[in-house]
């Protein structure tokens, strides 16, 4: 599911909550101690408890997402750090949202919702993932036209048809392409349980096609190349979901040499620049597999962070993990009303660029949070989409 899918705790039978324990049976004690008081949206069932592990995940995610969009444009010059930095997070941060996505997905029980119950589930997902994804795409759009006109503004359409093509059909250039996470995830959303019905409910099954999806080349409409590329993560997560004490004993076990493995993976990408995602068809396919390497190394390693003692204990990560989707919808929005004011007073240069980073690492994390806890929650609708 998306980064918060939670609800507030409502009374339930007795029978409900055995039943829980009984779904959980297979969970170690300190996974029990970590869920939270919260229960997924269900309606004829008893749901599964959302872990707090999970949450703590998305906060340590989303904040590798801001940081990779502080810069839109090119970077100044004497920054070469910073470009070889970001194509290595680029390499894991979105299969690792993908990952804890699947895994919510699973773990709550939708990914196996009845065909009988598909449509009403098709109706909450449009509602709960498609009107935020086309009303932000639509006021982006027209945000930076409007803008352009006076400040500048990164990645600007040419203008309202072709921002609206963009947006709905040649995607590559959707003025609102740093969201496209949030489609994609309605499309997993909607096409899951047809696909496990269709294995006949063995998600392993679904493997061999997530792996030829991600290295067939797709085009870049309607956000088909996304989708493509990003199963296989979303799989992952559902399957280790459904792994249950097995998965989080093992990650638990090989903690440490996992977190070491996937350190020692990241610096050798960063030490060699990167791998471009564009270039001749070497390049192409030597990006494909280090993504696949980077994003399946990093569901166990960080998956095994969030789980540890220290971290699973912050409040700071449970608070960012919380509000992540509000986080992830709007930081781009405030990044560029941050960056567009500091740009009347400072030069996009060398030498003002790490209080640029700063602010705008500020303004991306702390804008959304202010937006949603101080305003949106006054408004039950644009509360709802953005929670």
């Amino acid at each position: 599911m998306g980064p918060n899918i939670g609800s507030k705790v409502a009374a339930r039978p007795t029978s409900c909550y055995l039943r829980l324990l009984a779904v959980n049976r297979n969970l170690h004690l300190d996974v029990l101690a970590s869920v939270r008081l919260h229960l997924v949206a269900g309606n004829d069932r008893c749901s599964r408890a959302r872990l707090v592990e999970i949450d703590v995940a998305k906060g340590l995610a989303i904040l590798l997402v801001v940081f990779g969009h502080i810069v839109a444009r090119e970077t100044p010059a004497g920054v070469e750090w910073y470009e070889p930095l970001r194509g290595t997070i680029y390499l894991f941060h979105m299969p690792f949202f993908m990952y804890l996505s699947g895994f919510a997905t699973f773990y709550s029980g939708a990914a196996r919702t009845p065909v009988a119950a598909w449509p009403s589930l098709i109706r909450r997902r449009a509602g709960r993932l498609l009107v935020p994804f086309f009303g932000l795409g639509l006021l982006v759009l027209v945000g930076k036209l409007l803008a352009a006109r006076a400040v500048a503004v990164d990645n600007v359409p040419a203008g309202l048809g072709p921002g609206l093509l963009g947006l709905l059909w040649n995607t590559a250039e959707s003025p609102a392409g740093s969201v496209w996470y949030v489609f994609v995830l309605f499309i997993y959303a909607a096409a899951t349980p047809l696909l496990i019905r269709m294995t006949k409910g063995h998600a392993m099954d679904l493997i061999a096609p997530a792996l030829l999806l991600y290295a067939v080349p797709i085009p870049a409409i309607v956000y088909l190349d996304r989708v493509g590329a990003n199963f296989v993560f979303f799989l992952a997560g559902g399957l280790a979901a459904e792994a249950g004490g097995v998965w989080q004993s093992w990650i638990d076990r090989w903690r440490w040499r996992l977190l070491l493995s996937f350190g020692a993976l990241l610096a050798a990408l960063w030490a060699i620049g990167g791998v471009p995602a564009i270039g001749p068809g070497g390049a192409k396919w030597a990006h494909k597999a280090a993504m696949l390497a980077a994003g399946l190394l990093s569901a166990p390693a960080l998956h095994a962070l969030a789980r540890t003692e220290l971290v699973r204990r912050s409040r700071v990560l449970l608070a960012l993990g919380t509000l992540s989707f509000a986080i992830y919808l709007l930081n781009t929005i405030c990044i560029g009303i941050a960056k567009a004011a500091l740009s009347e007073f400072l030069l996009w240069n060398e030498a003002n660029f790490h209080p640029f980073a700063g602010a705008l690492m500020v303004a991306g994390v702390l804008g959304p949070m202010i937006l949603k806890t101080l305003v949106f929650r006054r408004f039950r609708f644009i509360d709802r989409i953005t929670s």
